[in-house]
């Protein structure tokens, strides 16, 4: 697992996928997103602008990434 720093809470789910480079686009990332494959917290999340803040776990192809406020 890796930590991912935010400077600022929340930020939408998809700009996490997409800033990390677990996709390439922000279109990828909402299409994986309402395709069910990234969970949060352990749940599977659909909601593309879910508000991630400091304490998430966000996971997506074999990665998952911490969230913590800077």
């Amino acid at each position: 697992m890796r930590t991912v720093e935010i400077t600022k809470q929340p930020v939408e789910l998809f700009k996490i996928l997409k800033f990390e480079g677990l996709v390439t686009t922000g279109g990828e990332a909402k299409q994986v997103i309402a395709d069910g494959q990234v969970s949060v917290n352990g749940e599977i999340e659909t909601r593309k602008r879910r508000k991630i803040v400091d304490g998430d776990v966000v996971a997506f192809a074999n990665e998952s990434l911490q969230i913590r406020l800077a």
